[in-house]
Protein backbone atom coordinates (compact mmCIF):
# COMPACT_ATOMS: atom_id res chain seq x y z
CA UNK A 1 0.00 0.00 0.00
CA UNK A 2 1.26 3.24 -0.77
CA UNK A 3 0.88 6.85 1.39
CA UNK A 4 -2.21 8.69 0.04
CA UNK A 5 -1.18 12.14 -1.06
CA UNK A 6 -1.99 14.56 -3.05
CA UNK A 7 0.08 13.32 -5.83
CA UNK A 8 -1.08 9.78 -5.36
CA UNK A 9 -4.66 10.24 -5.26
CA UNK A 10 -4.33 12.66 -8.76
CA UNK A 11 -2.07 9.30 -10.19
CA UNK A 12 -4.52 6.48 -9.24
CA UNK A 13 -7.35 9.19 -10.56
CA UNK A 14 -5.51 9.11 -14.01
CA UNK A 15 -4.75 5.55 -13.94
CA UNK A 16 -8.68 4.98 -15.04
CA UNK A 17 -8.19 7.09 -18.12
CA UNK A 18 -4.04 7.62 -19.23
CA UNK A 19 -3.02 4.61 -21.41
CA UNK A 20 -0.26 2.62 -19.88
CA UNK A 21 1.75 2.33 -23.34
CA UNK A 22 2.39 6.19 -23.19
CA UNK A 23 4.06 6.50 -19.73
CA UNK A 24 7.28 4.29 -18.19
CA UNK A 25 6.35 3.90 -14.41
CA UNK A 26 8.26 5.00 -11.76
CA UNK A 27 7.06 6.85 -8.78
CA UNK A 28 4.03 8.94 -8.12
CA UNK A 29 5.36 12.24 -9.12
CA UNK A 30 3.10 14.70 -9.76
CA UNK A 31 4.98 18.05 -11.00
CA UNK A 32 3.06 21.21 -10.19
CA UNK A 33 5.77 23.94 -10.73
CA UNK A 34 9.98 24.11 -11.41
CA UNK A 35 12.58 26.53 -12.07
CA UNK A 36 16.26 25.87 -12.80
CA UNK A 37 16.86 22.18 -11.90
CA UNK A 38 14.42 22.19 -8.87
CA UNK A 39 10.98 20.76 -9.07
CA UNK A 40 8.01 21.37 -6.99
CA UNK A 41 4.86 18.74 -6.84
CA UNK A 42 1.77 19.40 -5.76
CA UNK A 43 2.08 18.30 -2.41
CA UNK A 44 4.77 20.93 -1.74
CA UNK A 45 8.29 18.96 -2.04
CA UNK A 46 10.98 20.45 -3.50
CA UNK A 47 12.98 17.76 -5.49
CA UNK A 48 16.42 18.48 -7.45
CA UNK A 49 15.86 17.31 -11.25
CA UNK A 50 18.65 14.79 -12.73
CA UNK A 51 16.49 14.07 -15.08
CA UNK A 52 15.92 17.22 -17.13
CA UNK A 53 12.58 15.57 -18.81
CA UNK A 54 14.32 13.03 -20.42
CA UNK A 55 17.25 15.53 -21.32
CA UNK A 56 14.90 18.16 -23.25
CA UNK A 57 15.43 21.07 -20.32
CA UNK A 58 19.12 21.42 -20.86
CA UNK A 59 18.99 25.12 -20.12
CA UNK A 60 16.59 24.59 -17.34
CA UNK A 61 12.83 24.90 -16.22
CA UNK A 62 11.63 28.32 -16.67
CA UNK A 63 14.57 29.98 -17.93
CA UNK A 64 13.41 33.44 -18.12
CA UNK A 65 15.06 34.29 -21.44
CA UNK A 66 12.74 31.05 -22.59
CA UNK A 67 9.52 32.14 -21.14
CA UNK A 68 9.86 35.77 -22.08
CA UNK A 69 10.72 34.49 -25.65
CA UNK A 70 7.02 31.88 -25.63
CA UNK A 71 5.22 35.03 -23.98
CA UNK A 72 6.33 38.12 -26.48
CA UNK A 73 5.80 35.71 -29.67
CA UNK A 74 2.43 34.42 -28.19
CA UNK A 75 1.15 37.61 -28.35
CA UNK A 76 2.09 38.41 -32.21
CA UNK A 77 1.34 34.81 -33.23
CA UNK A 78 0.66 31.74 -31.98
CA UNK A 79 0.17 29.41 -34.97
CA UNK A 80 0.32 29.82 -39.04
CA UNK A 81 1.42 26.21 -40.32
CA UNK A 82 4.80 26.59 -42.45
CA UNK A 83 3.12 24.04 -44.38
CA UNK A 84 2.20 26.84 -46.59
CA UNK A 85 3.06 30.27 -45.36
CA UNK A 86 6.26 31.47 -44.03
CA UNK A 87 7.11 33.16 -40.19
CA UNK A 88 10.15 35.41 -38.90
CA UNK A 89 11.51 32.97 -36.34
CA UNK A 90 11.03 29.67 -38.55
CA UNK A 91 13.50 31.95 -40.89
CA UNK A 92 15.63 32.65 -38.54
CA UNK A 93 16.11 29.49 -36.92
CA UNK A 94 16.56 27.63 -40.19
CA UNK A 95 19.51 29.73 -40.61
CA UNK A 96 20.83 29.56 -36.99
CA UNK A 97 20.75 25.24 -37.09
CA UNK A 98 22.95 25.35 -40.66
CA UNK A 99 25.10 27.21 -39.07
CA UNK A 100 25.85 25.54 -35.56
CA UNK A 101 25.91 21.94 -37.01
CA UNK A 102 29.04 20.14 -37.06
CA UNK A 103 30.98 20.47 -40.35
CA UNK A 104 31.55 23.18 -42.89
CA UNK A 105 29.24 21.32 -45.95
CA UNK A 106 25.88 24.05 -46.57
CA UNK A 107 23.24 22.65 -44.98
CA UNK A 108 19.26 22.80 -44.69
CA UNK A 109 16.67 21.97 -42.47
CA UNK A 110 13.57 20.30 -42.12
CA UNK A 111 11.43 20.77 -39.27
CA UNK A 112 9.02 18.61 -37.46
CA UNK A 113 7.15 17.83 -34.15
CA UNK A 114 9.30 15.21 -32.22
CA UNK A 115 12.96 13.36 -32.01
CA UNK A 116 10.98 10.23 -33.33
CA UNK A 117 9.63 12.39 -36.92
CA UNK A 118 13.08 13.86 -37.31
CA UNK A 119 14.76 10.38 -37.24
CA UNK A 120 11.68 9.18 -39.82
CA UNK A 121 13.10 12.04 -42.01
CA UNK A 122 16.39 10.63 -41.70
CA UNK A 123 14.69 7.47 -43.34
CA UNK A 124 12.98 9.08 -46.14
CA UNK A 125 16.06 11.37 -47.28
CA UNK A 126 18.59 8.62 -47.18
CA UNK A 127 16.16 6.61 -49.00
CA UNK A 128 15.27 8.65 -51.88
CA UNK A 129 18.90 10.73 -52.00
CA UNK A 130 20.82 7.14 -52.22
CA UNK A 131 17.48 5.34 -54.11
CA UNK A 132 18.63 2.38 -51.62
CA UNK A 133 16.06 0.67 -49.25
CA UNK A 134 18.25 -0.57 -46.48
CA UNK A 135 19.18 1.48 -43.11
CA UNK A 136 21.42 0.05 -40.55
CA UNK A 137 20.54 1.10 -37.18
CA UNK A 138 21.68 -0.62 -33.52
CA UNK A 139 21.20 -2.69 -30.55
CA UNK A 140 20.48 -0.89 -27.77
CA UNK A 141 19.54 2.38 -29.58
CA UNK A 142 16.43 4.60 -28.89
CA UNK A 143 15.34 6.97 -32.03
CA UNK A 144 11.46 7.36 -30.78
CA UNK A 145 8.06 6.32 -30.93
CA UNK A 146 6.42 6.42 -34.57
CA UNK A 147 6.65 3.39 -36.64
CA UNK A 148 9.91 4.16 -38.30
CA UNK A 149 11.73 5.65 -35.62
CA UNK A 150 10.02 2.64 -33.56
CA UNK A 151 12.00 0.07 -35.79
CA UNK A 152 15.16 1.71 -35.57
CA UNK A 153 15.47 0.73 -32.12
CA UNK A 154 16.22 -1.73 -29.96
CA UNK A 155 16.48 -0.87 -26.54
CA UNK A 156 12.70 -2.25 -25.63
CA UNK A 157 10.55 -5.95 -26.64
CA UNK A 158 7.92 -3.50 -25.93
CA UNK A 159 8.42 -1.58 -28.76
CA UNK A 160 7.93 -4.31 -31.54
CA UNK A 161 5.69 -6.29 -29.59
CA UNK A 162 2.32 -7.03 -30.34
CA UNK A 163 2.82 -4.22 -33.67
CA UNK A 164 4.24 -6.18 -36.69
CA UNK A 165 5.15 -6.23 -38.89
CA UNK A 166 6.86 -3.08 -38.29
CA UNK A 167 9.24 -0.95 -41.13
CA UNK A 168 11.19 -2.97 -43.69
CA UNK A 169 14.20 -2.63 -44.62
CA UNK A 170 15.92 -2.22 -41.24
CA UNK A 171 19.02 -4.60 -40.29
CA UNK A 172 20.28 -4.28 -36.36
CA UNK A 173 24.00 -4.84 -35.52
CA UNK A 174 25.65 -4.88 -32.11
CA UNK A 175 26.80 -1.33 -30.07
CA UNK A 176 30.35 -1.59 -28.53
CA UNK A 177 29.97 -1.91 -24.98
CA UNK A 178 33.53 -1.41 -22.87
CA UNK A 179 32.24 -1.89 -20.05
CA UNK A 180 31.36 -5.64 -21.14
CA UNK A 181 34.42 -6.51 -22.72
CA UNK A 182 35.54 -9.48 -22.82
CA UNK A 183 38.42 -11.49 -20.90
CA UNK A 184 41.67 -9.54 -21.88
CA UNK A 185 40.12 -7.27 -24.65
CA UNK A 186 41.65 -3.72 -24.77
CA UNK A 187 40.03 -1.34 -25.92
CA UNK A 188 41.21 -1.79 -29.67
CA UNK A 189 40.31 -5.38 -29.32
CA UNK A 190 36.19 -4.06 -28.85
CA UNK A 191 36.30 -1.69 -31.62
CA UNK A 192 37.80 -4.49 -34.14
CA UNK A 193 35.33 -6.74 -32.55
CA UNK A 194 32.08 -4.96 -32.78
CA UNK A 195 33.55 -3.54 -36.13
CA UNK A 196 33.45 -7.44 -37.29
CA UNK A 197 30.06 -8.05 -36.50
CA UNK A 198 29.33 -4.65 -38.19
CA UNK A 199 30.47 -5.53 -41.46
CA UNK A 200 28.66 -9.21 -41.21
CA UNK A 201 25.40 -8.49 -42.50
CA UNK A 202 27.37 -7.12 -45.93
CA UNK A 203 29.09 -10.21 -46.13
CA UNK A 204 26.23 -12.30 -45.91
CA UNK A 205 23.07 -10.89 -46.66
CA UNK A 206 23.02 -7.08 -46.95
CA UNK A 207 24.55 -5.52 -50.19
CA UNK A 208 26.72 -2.51 -49.80
CA UNK A 209 25.21 -1.18 -52.79
CA UNK A 210 21.35 -1.52 -51.32
CA UNK A 211 22.22 0.25 -48.35
CA UNK A 212 21.12 4.23 -47.81
CA UNK A 213 22.26 4.66 -44.30
CA UNK A 214 23.67 4.02 -40.62
CA UNK A 215 21.97 6.25 -38.10
CA UNK A 216 23.45 5.70 -34.98
CA UNK A 217 23.84 7.93 -31.28
CA UNK A 218 27.13 9.25 -30.80
CA UNK A 219 26.62 7.89 -27.43
CA UNK A 220 23.55 5.66 -26.64
CA UNK A 221 21.06 7.09 -24.18
CA UNK A 222 17.88 5.05 -23.01
CA UNK A 223 20.93 1.90 -24.17
CA UNK A 224 22.39 3.07 -20.60
CA UNK A 225 24.71 6.39 -21.87
CA UNK A 226 27.41 4.28 -23.71
CA UNK A 227 30.31 5.70 -26.05
CA UNK A 228 31.69 3.17 -28.69
CA UNK A 229 35.41 3.67 -29.20
CA UNK A 230 36.20 6.22 -31.18
CA UNK A 231 38.51 3.87 -33.55
CA UNK A 232 34.98 2.13 -33.83
CA UNK A 233 33.11 5.05 -34.90
CA UNK A 234 35.86 6.26 -37.27
CA UNK A 235 35.78 3.05 -38.96
CA UNK A 236 32.07 2.74 -39.28
CA UNK A 237 32.37 6.55 -40.46
CA UNK A 238 35.23 5.22 -43.24
CA UNK A 239 33.38 2.14 -44.31
CA UNK A 240 29.93 4.71 -44.98
CA UNK A 241 32.27 6.79 -46.96
CA UNK A 242 33.83 4.23 -49.06
CA UNK A 243 30.01 2.66 -50.20
CA UNK A 244 28.46 5.56 -50.89
CA UNK A 245 26.50 5.19 -47.26
CA UNK A 246 24.76 7.96 -45.68
CA UNK A 247 26.21 8.82 -41.80
CA UNK A 248 23.74 9.61 -39.94
CA UNK A 249 23.62 10.73 -36.24
CA UNK A 250 20.94 10.81 -33.44
CA UNK A 251 21.65 13.86 -31.18
CA UNK A 252 17.71 14.13 -29.64
CA UNK A 253 19.43 13.15 -26.28
CA UNK A 254 22.88 14.15 -26.49
CA UNK A 255 22.97 17.26 -28.42
CA UNK A 256 22.88 20.70 -27.70
CA UNK A 257 25.39 20.96 -24.67
CA UNK A 258 24.58 17.60 -22.96
CA UNK A 259 27.69 15.91 -22.99
CA UNK A 260 30.19 18.83 -22.76
CA UNK A 261 30.21 19.27 -26.96
CA UNK A 262 27.62 21.37 -28.92
CA UNK A 263 27.07 18.11 -30.54
CA UNK A 264 27.80 13.93 -29.36
CA UNK A 265 29.20 13.77 -32.25
CA UNK A 266 31.93 15.99 -31.30
CA UNK A 267 33.57 13.21 -29.06
CA UNK A 268 34.74 11.67 -31.93
CA UNK A 269 37.36 13.58 -34.24
CA UNK A 270 36.85 15.14 -37.87
CA UNK A 271 33.14 13.24 -38.18
CA UNK A 272 30.81 15.24 -40.25
CA UNK A 273 27.50 13.49 -40.56
CA UNK A 274 25.28 13.67 -43.39
CA UNK A 275 22.18 14.03 -41.25
CA UNK A 276 21.66 14.87 -38.34
CA UNK A 277 18.05 14.36 -35.60
CA UNK A 278 17.56 16.89 -33.02
CA UNK A 279 15.11 17.45 -30.97
CA UNK A 280 14.11 17.43 -26.92
CA UNK A 281 16.52 20.18 -25.83
CA UNK A 282 15.93 22.33 -28.91
CA UNK A 283 12.78 24.33 -27.61
CA UNK A 284 13.00 23.86 -24.10
CA UNK A 285 10.67 20.37 -24.16
CA UNK A 286 7.85 22.27 -26.40
CA UNK A 287 6.86 20.04 -29.24
CA UNK A 288 10.10 21.03 -31.86
CA UNK A 289 12.10 18.64 -33.77
CA UNK A 290 14.45 19.21 -36.87
CA UNK A 291 16.26 17.25 -39.36
CA UNK A 292 19.65 18.97 -40.51
CA UNK A 293 21.19 17.68 -43.69
CA UNK A 294 23.47 18.52 -46.14
CA UNK A 295 22.21 20.69 -48.99
CA UNK A 296 21.93 18.64 -52.02
CA UNK A 297 20.31 15.65 -49.55
CA UNK A 298 18.31 17.45 -48.50
CA UNK A 299 16.91 18.79 -52.04
CA UNK A 300 16.51 14.91 -53.19
CA UNK A 301 12.43 15.26 -51.91
CA UNK A 302 9.66 17.58 -52.90
CA UNK A 303 6.55 18.66 -50.75
CA UNK A 304 4.77 16.92 -48.98
CA UNK A 305 7.03 14.66 -48.40
CA UNK A 306 7.99 15.73 -45.03
CA UNK A 307 5.80 18.41 -43.63
CA UNK A 308 3.10 18.82 -40.58
CA UNK A 309 0.70 21.21 -39.63
CA UNK A 310 2.17 22.45 -36.46
CA UNK A 311 5.91 21.81 -37.39
CA UNK A 312 8.01 24.61 -36.78
CA UNK A 313 5.66 26.80 -34.74
CA UNK A 314 6.19 30.05 -34.26
CA UNK A 315 6.37 29.87 -30.41
CA UNK A 316 8.21 27.03 -30.15
CA UNK A 317 10.92 28.55 -32.76
CA UNK A 318 11.17 31.51 -30.60
CA UNK A 319 11.79 28.85 -27.96
CA UNK A 320 14.62 27.31 -29.67
CA UNK A 321 15.66 30.67 -30.54
CA UNK A 322 15.82 32.14 -27.05
CA UNK A 323 17.36 27.99 -26.28
CA UNK A 324 20.24 28.46 -28.48
CA UNK A 325 21.35 31.71 -27.29
CA UNK A 326 21.33 30.68 -23.61
CA UNK A 327 23.34 27.75 -24.05
CA UNK A 328 25.70 29.96 -25.95
CA UNK A 329 25.57 33.45 -23.74
CA UNK A 330 25.42 31.32 -20.70
CA UNK A 331 28.59 28.71 -21.90
CA UNK A 332 26.57 25.90 -21.04
CA UNK A 333 28.36 23.85 -23.32
CA UNK A 334 31.91 24.61 -21.20
CA UNK A 335 29.81 24.58 -17.70
CA UNK A 336 28.44 20.94 -18.92
CA UNK A 337 31.94 19.55 -19.23
CA UNK A 338 33.74 20.82 -16.34
CA UNK A 339 30.51 20.11 -14.12
CA UNK A 340 30.36 16.63 -15.44
CA UNK A 341 34.21 15.93 -14.57
CA UNK A 342 33.36 17.21 -11.38
CA UNK A 343 30.48 14.27 -10.93
CA UNK A 344 32.48 11.71 -12.60
CA UNK A 345 35.36 12.15 -10.22
CA UNK A 346 32.67 12.13 -7.07
CA UNK A 347 31.23 8.95 -8.47
CA UNK A 348 34.83 7.22 -8.66
CA UNK A 349 35.05 7.94 -5.42
CA UNK A 350 31.69 6.36 -4.52
CA UNK A 351 32.64 3.33 -6.68
CA UNK A 352 35.48 2.83 -4.47
CA UNK A 353 33.63 2.63 -1.12
CA UNK A 354 29.99 1.07 -2.61
CA UNK A 355 31.33 -2.50 -4.72
CA UNK A 356 27.58 -2.10 -6.14
CA UNK A 357 28.76 0.54 -8.49
CA UNK A 358 30.23 -1.22 -11.73
CA UNK A 359 30.39 1.14 -14.14
CA UNK A 360 30.63 4.88 -13.79
CA UNK A 361 29.98 6.65 -17.78
CA UNK A 362 30.40 10.02 -17.81
CA UNK A 363 30.59 12.99 -20.96
CA UNK A 364 29.66 16.32 -19.51
CA UNK A 365 26.59 16.22 -17.09
CA UNK A 366 25.53 12.90 -19.21
CA UNK A 367 26.20 10.11 -17.09
CA UNK A 368 25.37 6.31 -16.44
CA UNK A 369 26.07 4.88 -13.37
CA UNK A 370 26.24 0.57 -13.36
CA UNK A 371 24.77 -1.29 -10.39
CA UNK A 372 25.40 -4.81 -10.49
CA UNK A 373 25.75 -7.77 -7.88
CA UNK A 374 29.49 -8.24 -8.48
CA UNK A 375 32.31 -6.28 -10.19
CA UNK A 376 33.88 -9.51 -11.56
CA UNK A 377 30.34 -11.35 -13.22
CA UNK A 378 29.28 -7.84 -13.78
CA UNK A 379 25.27 -9.16 -13.26
CA UNK A 380 23.06 -6.31 -13.61
CA UNK A 381 21.39 -5.56 -10.18
CA UNK A 382 17.58 -3.81 -10.69
CA UNK A 383 16.26 -4.46 -7.61
CA UNK A 384 19.05 -2.59 -5.82
CA UNK A 385 19.02 0.22 -8.72
CA UNK A 386 15.01 0.60 -8.00
CA UNK A 387 15.84 1.03 -3.99
CA UNK A 388 17.87 3.86 -4.72
CA UNK A 389 16.11 5.48 -7.31
CA UNK A 390 13.10 5.33 -4.46
CA UNK A 391 15.51 6.46 -2.25
CA UNK A 392 16.44 9.41 -3.58
CA UNK A 393 13.40 10.37 -4.62
CA UNK A 394 12.28 10.48 -0.77
CA UNK A 395 14.92 12.39 -0.04
CA UNK A 396 14.50 15.14 -2.61
CA UNK A 397 15.98 13.71 -6.07
CA UNK A 398 14.68 12.94 -8.94
CA UNK A 399 16.46 10.02 -10.99
CA UNK A 400 15.62 7.34 -13.01
CA UNK A 401 17.11 3.97 -14.32
CA UNK A 402 17.45 3.15 -18.00
CA UNK A 403 17.73 -0.91 -19.24
CA UNK A 404 16.53 -1.54 -15.02
CA UNK A 405 20.06 -1.10 -13.26
CA UNK A 406 21.46 1.79 -14.80
CA UNK A 407 21.30 5.33 -12.85
CA UNK A 408 20.49 7.93 -15.53
CA UNK A 409 22.24 11.49 -14.42
CA UNK A 410 21.04 14.09 -16.85
CA UNK A 411 20.71 17.24 -14.67
CA UNK A 412 19.54 20.78 -16.48
CA UNK A 413 22.90 21.97 -17.30
CA UNK A 414 22.23 25.32 -14.97
CA UNK A 415 22.17 23.06 -11.89
CA UNK A 416 24.06 24.76 -9.58
CA UNK A 417 27.48 23.34 -7.67
CA UNK A 418 25.35 23.34 -4.26
CA UNK A 419 22.35 21.75 -5.52
CA UNK A 420 25.24 18.97 -7.36
CA UNK A 421 26.73 18.29 -4.01
CA UNK A 422 23.17 17.54 -2.38
CA UNK A 423 22.24 15.61 -5.54
CA UNK A 424 25.63 13.53 -4.99
CA UNK A 425 25.71 13.38 -1.33
CA UNK A 426 21.91 12.08 -1.57
CA UNK A 427 22.81 9.43 -4.14
CA UNK A 428 25.52 8.39 -1.69
CA UNK A 429 23.31 7.67 1.17
CA UNK A 430 21.20 6.03 -1.08
CA UNK A 431 24.32 3.65 -2.02
CA UNK A 432 24.80 3.19 1.71
CA UNK A 433 21.33 2.59 2.80
CA UNK A 434 20.80 -0.12 0.03
CA UNK A 435 23.90 -2.02 1.13
CA UNK A 436 22.29 -2.00 4.36
CA UNK A 437 19.03 -3.52 3.08
CA UNK A 438 17.22 -0.46 5.16
CA UNK A 439 14.74 0.30 1.76
CA UNK A 440 11.83 -0.81 0.67
CA UNK A 441 9.69 -0.83 -2.01
CA UNK A 442 5.92 -0.13 -3.20
CA UNK A 443 3.98 -3.34 -3.79
CA UNK A 444 4.63 -2.31 -7.83
CA UNK A 445 7.83 -2.28 -7.65
CA UNK A 446 8.17 -5.16 -10.49
CA UNK A 447 6.50 -2.65 -13.02
CA UNK A 448 9.11 0.09 -12.52
CA UNK A 449 11.06 1.52 -15.64
CA UNK A 450 11.89 0.41 -18.95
Amino acid sequence: MHKLTKATKLVDKENNYYAHASRINYYDLVIDHAHGAILSDVDGNDYIDLLASASAINVGHTHAKVVEAIAAQAKKLIHYTPAYFHHVPGIDLAKKLTEIAPGDTPKMVSFGNSGSDANDAIVKFARAYTDRQYIVSYMGSYHGSTYGSQTLSGTSLNMTRKMGPMLPGVIHVPYPDLYRRHAGETEHDVAMRCFEAFKQPFESFLPADETACVIVEPIQGDGGIVKAPDEYMQLVYKFCREHGILFAVDEINQGLGRTGKMWGIQQYQNIEPDLMSVGKSLASGLPLSAVIGKTEIMQSLEAPAHLFTTSGNPICAAASLATIKVIEDEHLVEKSAVDGEYAKKRFLEMQQRHPMIGDVRMWGLNGGIEIVKDTKTKVADSDAATKIIYYAFNHGVVVVTLAGNILRFQPPLVITHEQLDQALKVLEDAFTAVEKDEVSLPDNSNKIGW
